[in-house]
């Protein structure tokens, strides 16, 4: 099974092309240039690269969110636009389940994305040989918050994502996390390994029936929210 996987959720785009388990392409790039400048040259690289096409691809992959609602949301427009053309089947993956996928050791995996304004996207995985196993939802909350959740969780916490930082920084006790560098946030590589195995469980979708999953209101509605609760204390 050649499959071909995206990721924009986050300040990075990657893209990876694997055929089975076996990785042909992996790459990840942090320029600073936005994603609708750099994904689809990287995309275009990677099927170069493998001497392969859209066409070949008989599974699509995409991180759904939480993220960026404009990265998300980039990231699915290529896949749909790549997969409509062939009826090619395709998964949307949690970001947070393809940064837990993605990386290349096992433990209790604490995966968390910057959501700004002092919180992260976060939830708690278990990776092992056998794959991974998840220990609760997606959520979006202060990272004092997510902490607090992790408390119980096997030790050491491993921390990954763009989000990791912020919090290692905030952890009381640091003997009992570890920051994994950056170099294993390989959500792309994570979410072709996550969604093929969706796949396998008959999970795929068709490209039309994909959608961002984004955890909270974006900035638009949440100040339309709080200008309409102003006007009800007037």
């Amino acid at each position: 099974m050649i499959i071909f996987a995206v990721d924009s959720a986050g300040k990075t785009a990657g893209a990876a092309l694997l055929r089975d388990d076996t990785v042909l392409f992996e790459e990840m790039l942090h320029t600073g240039f936005t994603h609708s400048q750099t994904l689809l040259p990287l995309a275009d690289k990677a099927f170069s690269a493998c001497g392969l096409c859209a066409a070949d691809t008989q599974l699509f992959c995409v991180t759904i969110g939480p993220g960026s609602f404009t990265g998300l949301r980039i990231g699915l427009a290529l896949v749909k636009g790549m997969a409509f053309p062939f009826d090619t089947p395709s998964v949307g993956v949690s970001t947070l389940e393809a940064l837990a996928a993605g990386y290349p050791g096992e433990g209790t995996l604490l995966c968390a994305q910057d959501a700004r304004r002092g919180e992260v996207y976060w939830a708690l995985f278990e990776k092992t040989a056998a794959g991974v196993r998840r220990l609760g939802p997606d959520a979006a909350s202060p990272v004092k918050t997510a902490l607090d959740s992790a408390k119980s969780a096997k030790k050491p916490l491993i921390l990954l994502g763009d989000g990791a930082a912020l919090c290692y920084n905030m952890l009381e006790d640091k003997t009992c996390a570890l920051l994994a560098p950056s170099q294993h946030n390989r959500p792309a590589l994570g979410a072709a390994l996550a969604g093929r195995a969706a796949a396998l469980r008959g999970e795929a979708l068709s490209a039309a029936a994909l959608q961002p999953q984004y955890l909270r209101l974006s900035q638009a509605e949440r100040e339309r929210a709080n200008k309409l609760e102003k006007e009800k204390l007037i």
